[in-house]
């Protein structure tokens, strides 16, 4: 077995990867016993399956040689050697960005409790934690000696990220984890019993506010972290006991994306408010049926006129028949109309939900769509026989169609309908179409959602990474952000990484004043660890797996 040195650099391991891998596909003698006899899949396989193995083989068969299980494993080892030389105020630091989402560390990442918890180890090896770090890893012994020492610590803000203390343990990502969530319930009932403010807060530091000038409107309760951010109904139920505002205007909608109806439920017995906000509308983003229908039933009055839209955007997210019969009950008009005038029937058709068009259909008494909305709905649910059909009869199709119906490419693809956006693309839709909540083209919705095949098809079609969405940047961009808050499970970035190079996107480059990030084009991004090796290895290395 192979001994790391005292050291140990993690891009030195990445380039003795990258070494391994070229000398395996040149079908090196020593390369090839190498990996046949660490690579345990490779065991007994000849030259021609073994040349066909990838950067991550390549990795995994390094990292077996020095002793790990896998290369995740042999990285860990090296960030924490790494750490483990830094100073306290360093590890508390970093401590701070693994174990809080963006809105309190002043980045665009999610948390990364497991991450946190072992630079918490390192620090515990310092001696006695800080105070603050107490609250964010259940540490109740030294949470109780700071309020002996200082009543009134609780309600100043502390650490590296300037935060109270009740922000501190309800935000902590740590509390997602089994062995740190009872300490840090108990830790969270004596801060409140030492009278801490259950409605603590402060100022988002989501970009573009930051760290050091955090948003001075949008706030970032104790509530939001229980309920919105951890999803934990204990936390929120201690907070809300002790007088906890359940109208934080975030708590409530955040607590929607989990699939919980109690603690939904929970907030909703405490005060949170339906009527007049858009907690119906973010319920319906999910395909959380039960907790739809609690809040429905919750309503005690809704106009009319505010069930059209939601009908409206129950279509648009695509939701079940069972939420259309919901709305309908509730006194949902299936006669309503978009902004754009489109009807819901014909709106059903375009998302491609034939059985709620039918059902509309029966409510509304409307007649049959003419052809060029049926070659819409022929695509929108993949019915590639039918649209080429319409497409034969009406040559000028899609280009025909108005602002509002080519819209709907984007919108498809911002719903994940991905068969509909490759027929699409296949039949001629403008690629540049932008749509969605986000104004986006279809590239960018494929890139967020890490749809890796559907962006090749696109780039193949024509599409191009510099077409811009409604935030001002472009597929690039969209990469960066995706690939670390990874919004769609299962999302390949690093397929859509790859993609990208192959098609003109340039490389990255090492960025010589920060670490963590990297060029491309001559803008500084940051990227997932995986996706950032991708970028670096250039579109040579992409060709190269893709024709394997």
């Amino acid at each position: 077995m192979k001994s790391l040195p005292n050291q140990p650099d993690i891009d030195q391991l990445k380039r003795q990867a990258k070494e391994l891998l070229a000398a395996l596909r040149q079908g090196a003698p020593e390369a090839i016993t190498r990996v046949q006899t660490s690579l345990p899949a490779a065991a007994g396989q000849n030259t021609e399956w073994l040349v066909r193995l990838r950067l991550h083989d390549a990795q995994s068969c390094l990292a077996r040689e020095y002793g790990f299980a896998s290369w995740a494993a042999l990285s860990d080892f090296v960030d924490m050697a790494r750490a483990r030389r830094a100073d306290p105020a360093e590890l508390t630091a970093d401590f701070a960005r693994f174990a809080y989402a963006g809105d309190l560390a002043g980045e665009m990442n999610r948390s990364r409790p497991e991450r946190a918890a072992r630079y918490l180890s390192l620090l515990a090896e310092h001696g006695p934690l800080d105070p603050w770090i107490g609250c964010a890893s259940g540490d109740v012994s030294v949470v109780r000696q700071q309020l002996e020492l200082d009543p009134g610590w609780a309600e100043k803000d502390g650490g590296p990220l300037r935060i109270p203390a009740l922000v501190a343990a309800t935000h902590s990502g740590l509390v997602r984890l089994p062995e740190y969530r009872d300490a840090i319930h108990e830790v969270v009932s004596l801060l409140l019993e030492a009278g801490a403010d259950p409605n603590q807060s402060v100022g988002s530091r989501w970009p573009p506010a930051s760290l050091e000038q955090p948003s001075q409107e949008h706030l970032v309760s104790a509530l939001y972290g229980a309920a919105g951010v951890n999803h934990d109904t204990r936390l929120t139920r201690l907070l809300l006991d002790a007088g906890a505002d359940p109208n934080d205007g975030e708590a409530l909608y955040h607590a929607l994306e989990h699939d919980d109806p109690d603690l939904v439920d929970l907030l909703l017995q405490a005060g949170a408010t339906i009527s007049g906000t858009n907690a119906l509308y973010r319920a319906l983003d999910y395909d959380h049926l039960k907790i739809f229908e609690l809040l429905l039933s919750r309503t005690e009055s809704i106009d009319e006129p505010d069930m059209g839209p939601l009908l409206i955007w129950a279509i648009r997210r695509r939701r079940s028949l069972a939420h259309i019969e919901a709305i309908l009950k509730a006194g949902g008009d299936p006669r309503a109309k978009s902004k754009d005038g489109v009807d819901a029937f014909t709106l059903a058709l375009r998302y491609g939900l034939p059985d709620v068009a039918r059902l509309l259909q029966q409510a509304s008494a409307v007649g049959k769509p003419r052809d060029p909305e049926l070659f819409l709905a022929a695509c929108a649910r993949g019915d590639s026989d039918e649209a080429r059909r319409l497409k034969s009869l009406h040559p000028d199709l899609p280009a025909a169609l108005d602002e509002a119906q080519l819209r709907m490419f984007p919108e498809l693809a911002a719903a994940g309908c991905t068969e509909a956006v490759r027929l699409m693309a296949e039949l001629g839709w403008p690629l540049d179409t932008r749509g969605g909540d986000w104004n986006a083209t279809v590239l960018n919705h494929a890139v967020f959602r890490g749809d890796a095949a559907l962006v090749e098809t696109l780039l193949t079609c024509g599409a191009e990474w510099t077409e811009e969405h409604g935030f001002g940047d472009n597929a690039c961009g969209t990469l960066s952000w995706a690939s670390l808050n990874r919004p769609v499970p299962d999302g390949d970035w690093a397929g859509c990484a790859k993609a990208l190079l192959r098609h003109g996107m340039p490389s990255a480059q090492r960025d010589p004043a920060h670490t963590d990030t990297v060029l491309v084009a001559g803008v500084r991004r940051r990227f997932a660890e995986d996706v950032t090796e991708i970028l670096l290895s250039g579109p040579a290395a992409a060709e190269v797996d893709h024709a394997l």
